[in-house]
């Protein structure tokens, strides 16, 4: 796919991965870059730091992605606005294990919900014309850090239902990428430590995550743009440390038989 005239949606895209994704799709000649995201102050200052790609060029609407009404209306708003989405990346979540509810409705309920929605807009089985969603999991979905255990939970959860969804490509016309970033700048990694469980071992956490490498949200935005113009559907690639992306394949449970 080629990014130039496309239309895309971002959400959590008022800072962090999800800023530095909004910012590339601009640079590479994306029409219109739709910013979902809780924040709106954020979001707002968003908007206005991307004023240099164009006043029209970004729009912003703050919702509530755990509020099923208000995420469906704002996507079917940002749809219309388009005239067609042809990019959606569903990059919002949080990592807070206190409270693992509310990760859960984050990080996989709604962003279960934002690839439907994607479905429903851009699929040929529904009249659309296709198109590419972009789901970022993490390496957590690929390895268990063990002192986040419900936020692996649900980083593995993202990359199992999109290797469920990404087998009707046929009919939709939707490619469907996974996106697993290793350890990044961002605030949910600086603030992680203080919404551990109670029996987790915070300085054990902190060396863990010390021992990983570290990388910019500018190198996860570099993966992306690489990754929606050149990827096969289905495709499952990591980002770390600032170094080129890799794909990575799942071999067949038979093959791990002990």
């Amino acid at each position: 796919m080629d990014i130039k005239d496309k239309c895309a949606l971002v959400t959590g895209g008022a800072s962090g991965i999800g800023f530095s994704c909004a910012s590339e799709l601009l640079r590479h000649g994306a029409k219109c870059v739709i910013i979902i995201d809780q924040n709106n102050v954020a979001g707002l200052e968003a908007k206005e730091k991307l004023k240099n790609f164009g006043d029209k060029r970004t729009v912003f609407f703050p919702c509530d992605l755990t509020n099923k009404e208000q995420f469906s209306d704002v996507f079917r708003k940002a749809n219309e606005i388009c005239k067609g989405l042809d990019i959606v990346v569903n990059n919002a979540g949080i990592c807070d294990e206190q409270h693992w509810d509310l990760m859960i409705d984050i990080n996989f309920k709604a962003l279960v919900r934002g690839t439907l929605l994607t479905l429903d807009c851009m699929g040929k089985h529904k009249g659309g014309k296709g198109g590419t969603v972009v789901n970022v999991a993490s390496i957590a979905g690929l390895t268990t850090l063990g002192s986040l255990p419900v936020y692996s939970g649900t980083k593995y959860a993202v990359f199992g239902f999109s290797k469920g969804i990404e087998i009707f490509y046929n009919s939709t016309g939707v490619r469907v990428l996974t996106l697993c970033p290793g350890v990044t700048k961002t605030n949910l990694v600086e603030e992680m430590n203080d919404k551990l469980l109670d029996f987790v071992d915070v300085e054990a956490t902190k060396k863990r995550l010390g021992s990983l490498p570290l990388q910019e949200t500018s190198a996860v935005a570099a993966a992306m743009m690489k990754m929606i113009t050149t990827a096969k559907n289905g495709a499952t690639w990591v980002i770390e440390g600032d170094k080129p992306p890799y794909e990575v394949q799942i071999p067949h449970y038979s093959t791990l038989k002990v």
